[in-house]
């Protein structure tokens, strides 16, 4: 069976909780280390601003977004 493209829910969850606690999280299907690229989320006149995270693997690369005060993927 061939390798998923995406992450499961499962790595996703780690990578998150890596680095909410500081830590760059590593590729959990390469081991490479991953690389962060933030992205912008303006509140819109909604009263609120979101913190998304988006983690990229050189190598392999897959990716994980999520909300980093919510602790979800979108």
């Amino acid at each position: 069976m061939a390798d998923r493209a995406q992450y499961d829910l499962a790595e996703e969850k780690a990578m998150r909780e890596q680095f909410t606690r500081g830590e760059m999280p590593v590729c959990p299907r390469c081991g490479v280390a991953m690389t962060e690229r933030k992205i912008g989320g303006g509140s819109f006149g909604l009263g609120y601003a979101r913190k998304r995270e988006w983690l990229l693997c050189p190598h392999c690369h897959r990716s994980v977004l999520f909300d980093v005060k919510r602790g979800t993927r979108n």
